[in-house]
């Protein structure tokens, strides 16, 4: 095994990350190393360059660290005490961090840990590198899925079903769900929603090739992006009612205030977008009567293992753009201008 490896790091606060030569970690007692096939990109990645150094060491995140979160790959060394994993074996990371043993991690909500501020890919050393480092706790086997596609249904595709899971006791037979964003994650949660439900999925997006994509993956309507009709066009579809549920992947003001205009009494709205949008509308006729509002980062170790069985039985579609470990820079350049329609990964295995 080589000494050095690549990685896509961020060096300082407030400094963009670059590619570098970092040494290979080596693992202790309890500890896995994996030589990652493949990392897909993620639009939190690029708030990270701007992050204040106050708030990210209040997160407790330590600078420099590699960006990547979610990783797939193979088993490269295990270290004492590690059993259950062979060398060579296909496994995904978890994407988000936590503890195992506090009274959220315990009751399944592993996503709520209060250790879980910082991670692989967030203040940790994640999977934009030839190798990364993990608990035995974080990895989940792929079976026979491929390495190299895996890692966004760890974050885009688990937070998605976590979303729709959500939203599930909310949403009747008959009734409506819009997803608001159909990039990555929103695409996922269109899947979901015809998985999980026997409602009308709605998507809405400005790209007309996420539009486009969302109905080959089931959409039952798909609508141009959110402005100031859109909430009177998903209360046209749903006969002036309202929609059951909708699930925000963008979040911003106009996605926010049309959302919450959209839902029914009794409905949902989720807010999973990080785009840091506000509301400042009155709460009496804004917010559902008798509906739920719900927001929350991240998911759980258990829908990341649903949504691998889900992939590994055919059931959903994990649409990805590969880019090689040169690339990076390239896409991220077109995430952040939105041209991609699923999920970029770089690509490592050679």
């Amino acid at each position: 095994m080589a000494e050095t490896m690549r990685a896509y790091r961020m060096s300082g606060w407030g400094d963009a990350p670059g590619a570098t030569a970092v040494p290979v970690p080596r693992p202790g007692p309890g500890q896995v190393l994996v030589r990652v096939a493949g990392c897909g990109l993620c639009r939190s990645d690029l708030t990270m360059r701007r992050m204040p150094r106050a708030i990210g060491e209040r997160l407790g995140w330590a600078m420099p660290f590699t960006l990547g979160h979610e990783t797939a790959g193979r088993i490269a060394a295990l270290g004492a005490g590690v059993d259950g994993l062979a060398e060579g074996d296909p496994v995904a990371l978890v994407a988000t961090g936590s503890c195992g043993t506090c009274r959220f991690c315990v009751r399944g909500l592993d996503n709520s840990c209060p250790r879980g501020s910082a991670g692989r890919g967030y203040g940790l050393d994640g999977g934009l590198a030839d190798y990364v480092l993990a608990g035995r706790r974080g990895l989940l086997p792929l079976g026979g899925l491929d390495p190299r596609h895996a890692g966004p249904l760890t974050d885009a595709g688990a937070t998605a079903y976590h979303a729709v899971r959500r939203s599930l006791p909310r949403i009747v037979p008959g009734g409506t769900a819009v997803v608001l964003g159909a990039g990555g994650l929103g695409a996922f949660a269109v899947q979901f929603l015809r998985l999980l439900t026997a409602a009308r999925v709605v998507a809405v997006d400005p790209s007309q090739d996420r539009r486009a994509y969302a109905e080959s993956v089931g959409a039952h309507h798909a609508l141009s992006g959110v402005d100031e009709n859109t909430a009177d066009r998903l209360r046209a579809l749903t006969g002036g009612l309202g929609a059951d549920a909708v699930l925000d992947f963008v979040g911003t003001d106009a996605t926010i205030a049309a959302g919450l205009a959209s839902v029914r009494p009794a409905g949902a709205y989720g807010l999973v977008g990080s785009a840091g949008g506000r509301l400042t509308a009155p709460w009496f006729g804004t917010l559902p009567k008798d509906g739920e509002v719900y927001t929350f980062q991240g998911s759980t170790i258990a829908d990341a293992q649903e949504v691998i069985a889900l992939a590994a039985a055919g059931l959903i579609r994990n649409e990805v753009e590969e880019f090689g470990f040169d690339g990076v820079d390239e896409a991220y350049t077109r995430l952040a201008a939105g041209g991609l329609t699923g999920r970029a990964v770089v690509v490592l295995e050679r």
